[in-house]
């Protein structure tokens, strides 16, 4: 990973949190929630790129139909969070992997 891709990834990563702010106050805050969970369990794809921004677009839609977050999300954030995140390979898989000693878990 070269300069360039750290600058534009500062810069994407910016854009991301300039729209979380236009969010109302209790969208912002559950998807910081949302965020601070997903960063501890540690989806591997969580550095693609896709999910939070697809979190946004979510909740923007859901802004504009005049919903409350907890209306499209349900009262359990981490349940939420856990069922977009069910099929996903994880970190603790990633090092299960390691400690079990399962060919390939290094590649991976």
């Amino acid at each position: 990973m070269g300069i360039q891709d750290i600058i534009e990834g500062k810069k994407q990563w910016r854009a991301h949190m300039a729209r979380v702010k236009l969010l109302p106050a209790d969208y912002q805050i559950v998807y910081r929630e949302m965020q601070r969970y997903l960063f501890k369990v540690g989806p591997t794809s969580l550095t693609d790129g896709r999910l939070l921004p697809g979190i946004v677009d979510f909740f923007e839609e859901g802004v504009a139909s005049g919903k409350g977050v907890l209306q499209l999300i349900g009262n359990d954030v981490a349940a939420f969070c856990d069922e977009l995140v069910k099929d996903s390979r994880t970190y603790a898989d990633v090092y299960q992997e390691s400690v079990n000693g399962e060919p390939g878990a290094a590649e991976k």
